[in-house]
């Protein structure tokens, strides 16, 4: 038998053997795709493992396995006072917002930072920085909000003899990815996106981009405009599935309300997207895949197994939940009725660790251990995937645009 070591050269006890090293929570993910493939009865999505849509990104990008650093850099997890904290700085002017999150206007650098945290209370410091609007969590939180409420059922689904037309009008990866996957169901998908603000992920990360939205028609419009607005909502009324990941407030002060159209068109299933659900506080906080990884507690179940502070992947909460809402609209959709589904992806990272350990806690466990023993090595080889046509902003406007 052959005993491990990494590629940075650290040694391993030689009472390990050398066991391939899993992606925390690649097991849950591997279960739902099952559950897409049973529902889909197709076989397009054999050559997907969960493993592979959780570490594609890491893959594509060369990442290393993360400490208190995530993997794609844009998020820390700092020392409070009585915990551990999670802080994304991944937009332009979040940086502009640490004077007032820790009330000194001397906090610029990344010292200043650590500095601030350490002399705050984590609840205090995550409720300040949640009322700033940034992307916030500590790591012994409980995700506010069940993994999926459904906020209202509507009508019947008229019987159609074709594929289901999915709207995505998402960004960044969890939104995207669920699209992805239902179009690989077979189902017709078109992304929208903003003329003025397109989805951040096309020109951030290029090839992450590619994987999750080709083979998807493109739309681009102005929600400002309200012809434009108009000629999105005659798209939806003529669709079976809408994927949002805006907030449900902010679309409808756009002119778009979820629930009035799951109302008004027989058998719509609209699933949207959120960091922490939709419910009191929780509905105005931000969330991204990191962070929701932290409030969902995977890096409290990497701390207990291992004793180290760390994230358990890279942004996972992002995929699992792409995975889980391709899994519960398609679900809904063959249940034939119509639903406006919210999720909440730190819920849903709380529930695939809860079935984990419900699955394997031990093994659960030693997958945790292995993964902080292998800090700074590189991600776990997942099998690369071919690429299809990736349509130009704007590209399918005259065909699907009234």
């Amino acid at each position: 038998m052959k005993w491990a070591s990494s590629s940075a050269g650290k040694s391993r006890s030689c009472s390990q053997p050398d066991v391939a090293l899993a992606l925390p929570l690649a097991g849950w993910a591997e279960a739902q795709l099952q559950a897409i493939r049973a529902l889909a009865g197709t076989p397009a999505l054999a050559g997907l493992s969960g493993a592979q849509l959780l570490g594609e990104r890491a893959a594509l990008n060369g990442f290393s396995i993360p400490g208190r650093r995530s993997a794609g850099g844009g998020c820390r997890l700092y020392d409070a006072i009585d915990g551990q904290v999670a802080l994304t700085l991944a937009r332009a002017d979040d940086r502009d917002l640490m004077p007032a999150l820790f009330g000194d206007v001397g906090i610029e650098s990344d010292s200043d930072i650590v500095a601030g945290f350490a002399t705050a209370q984590t609840s205090a410091i995550v409720t300040q920085g949640r009322q700033l609007g940034l992307a916030i969590a500590a790591i012994d939180e409980v995700p506010a909000s069940p993994a999926c409420r459904v906020m209202m059922t509507g009508g019947a689904r008229p019987k159609r003899e074709r594929q289901p037309l999915v709207i995505d009008l998402s960004a960044l990866w969890a939104g995207p990815l669920a699209g992805h996957l239902l179009g690989l169901t077979g189902a017709q998908v078109i992304k929208v996106e903003s003329r003025n603000r397109p989805d951040r992920m096309r020109a951030g990360d290029p090839l992450l981009f590619g994987r999750l939205n080709q083979h998807k028609a493109n739309v681009a419009i102005d929600l400002r405009d309200a012809e434009d607005r108009a000629a999105l909502i005659a798209l939806i009324r003529r669709a079976d599935m809408v994927i949002a990941a805006a907030r449900p407030r902010a679309l409808t002060q756009l002119g778009i309300d979820a629930d009035a159209l799951v109302r008004a068109v027989p058998g719509l299933v609209w699933v949207t997207i959120t960091g922490h659900g939709a419910e009191g506080d929780a509905a105005h906080w931000i969330g991204f895949g990191d962070d929701c990884s932290v409030a969902g507690g995977l890096s409290a179940a990497l701390r207990q197994a291992s004793g180290r502070i760390g994230f358990g992947g890279d942004a996972c909460a992002d995929p699992i939940t792409g995975i889980h809402a391709a899994h519960l609209g398609l679900a809904q959709w063959h249940g034939g009725t119509g639903a406006h589904l919210l999720l909440s992806m730190s819920a849903v990272v709380a529930e695939a660790i809860g079935w984990e350990r419900a699955r394997d806690d031990a093994g659960f466990t030693a997958t945790l251990q292995r993964w902080a023993a292998a800090e700074g090595d590189a991600f776990p080889v997942v099998e690369s995937r071919t690429m299809g046509p990736v349509a130009a902003l704007g590209q399918d406007n005259e065909a699907w645009l009234c």
